[in-house]
């Protein structure tokens, strides 16, 4: 029975869920907002599937790449619809083009990130992009076993510890999988998303950042993007699209267009600043079991920070992807779209050098015990707090804050 003692040592994959033939396990929200397995140990028949298909239990070794390479999509218009260089659409539609399946990580209507697949070239800007939140896999998996066992070839991607999931869950290897990891910084908690989102709207409702906004509206968001390419690859920026206001709807003048987006540079935004100091991570990436290769890609796809001083003649600074190839299956797939690709083969002690999350989980925040104490009676605002170091201490701001508000009270 899997029974989760330290919350780092579960990565959230839900390969425990799927597997259990009693299905007596479920996925149980903490309070960060991550998804844990929870037993319902009456119906549960010990078998010990979960504990077998765990990937944190059950480690892989550390395994360099066969070859890596600097790329990009020679189609712009991917490319800058792209986190980086655009060479997952490019495996994406290969796959398609042979009567595949691709899955991958996109947004619902709530703006939540879930897993889900497509059959189609037109579905794959869905998945298309970064999105920093951790993704729910759902029944996934045993979806990809059987489009595997009915003879399908699937490409599935998600970050290391989804690939390592999935891999432990089919407990065998299949000639018609394809897995593309996407290296990851680590996951933000979804509770710390939806409260951002929601700070969001009402940011804009209340009229802040925007040319045309009304109290009498309700902000809808239309669309999201976390690598905005607006002002380059580098200086990335994060931005939300709404729908038009009423003033904006009666206007055809390009200021109106752009009054109904904002674009916060990722050093600016409230929530990619917390992100980025790892502030709001799951516990296992701090500790992630599946870095070095131990996942069992077949393809490690990057961004390949450092580009403009190790192959500048590739650099134009619309995004280009550092390219793993760990497994012979990974390189045919990868030799396959090179005619769409402009690439150079590069070294791997290069690129973790400018891009150390491929190898190496980031470091526990000092602040992060603090930030999670206060952060049910501050919300958002506690990110802020957080990120500014040379301030006190999160539980002495707050305690400074309670009592400046008791002394408004008590004034009134």
């Amino acid at each position: 029975m899997i029974d989760i003692k330290e919350k780092h040592n579960c990565c959230g994959c839900s390969a425990c869920v799927q597997i259990c033939p009693k299905q007596c396990i479920s996925m149980s929200a903490d309070n960060e907002g991550f998804l844990y397995p929870q037993v319902n140990s009456s119906i549960c028949i010990d078998c010990g599937l979960c504990e077998k298909v765990c990937p944190v239990i059950n480690q892989n070794e550390p395994k360099e790449p066969l070859a890596v390479y600097a790329a990009k999509n020679t189609n712009e218009e991917i490319r800058l619809k792209s986190s980086s260089g655009g060479v997952f659409t490019l495996l994406a539609e290969q796959v398609i083009a042979e009567g595949g399946v691709v899955f991958g990580a996109r947004f619902n209507k709530s703006w939540e990130v879930i897993h889900d697949y497509t059959e189609t070239v037109e579905g794959l800007e869905a998945f298309r992009g970064s999105k920093y939140v951790q993704s729910v896999i759902g029944d996934n998996f045993i979806k990809v076993k059987q489009l595997l066992a009915d003879g399908r070839k699937v490409l599935f991607s998600g970050t290391p510890c989804q690939i390592a999931g999935l891999k432990k869950f089919l407990r065998k290897d299949y000639e018609n999988l394809l897995t593309v990891e996407v290296v990851c910084h680590g996951v933000p908690s979804p509770m710390v998303w939806r409260d951002y989102l929601d700070y969001k709207r009402a940011e804009r409702a209340a009229g802040k950042n925007t040319v045309s906004s009304s109290l009498n509206e309700s902000p809808v968001i239309t669309g999201i993007s976390f690598r905005d390419k607006t002002n380059g690859w580098k200086k990335f920026g994060f931005k939300i699209c709404y729908a038009a206001s009423k003033a904006a709807e009666n206007s055809v003048s390009k200021s109106a267009n752009i009054a109904n987006r904002e674009i916060t540079p990722f050093n600016e935004d409230l929530f990619m600043k917390g992100f980025l100091k790892n502030i709001y991570l799951r516990p296992s990436c701090y500790y992630c079991a599946a870095r070095q290769g131990k996942s069992g890609a077949d393809i490690s796809i990057a961004d390949y920070w450092g580009i403009q001083s190790i192959h500048p003649e590739i650099d134009d600074d619309k995004g280009v992807s550092a390219i793993l190839i760990n497994t012979e299956s990974g390189l045919e797939y990868f030799n396959n779209i090179k005619s769409k690709v402009e690439c150079l083969q590069s070294n791997y002690n290069v690129i973790i050098r400018y891009n150390s999350c491929i190898v190496r989980s980031v470091d526990v925040p000092k602040l992060k015990d603090e930030f999670w104490d206060i952060y049910p009676t501050r919300n958002i605002t506690t990110i802020q707090l957080a990120c500014n170091k040379t301030e006190p201490t999160l539980i002495i701001r707050a305690l400074n804050f309670i009592k400046r508000s008791i002394k408004k009270v008590v004034k009134l």
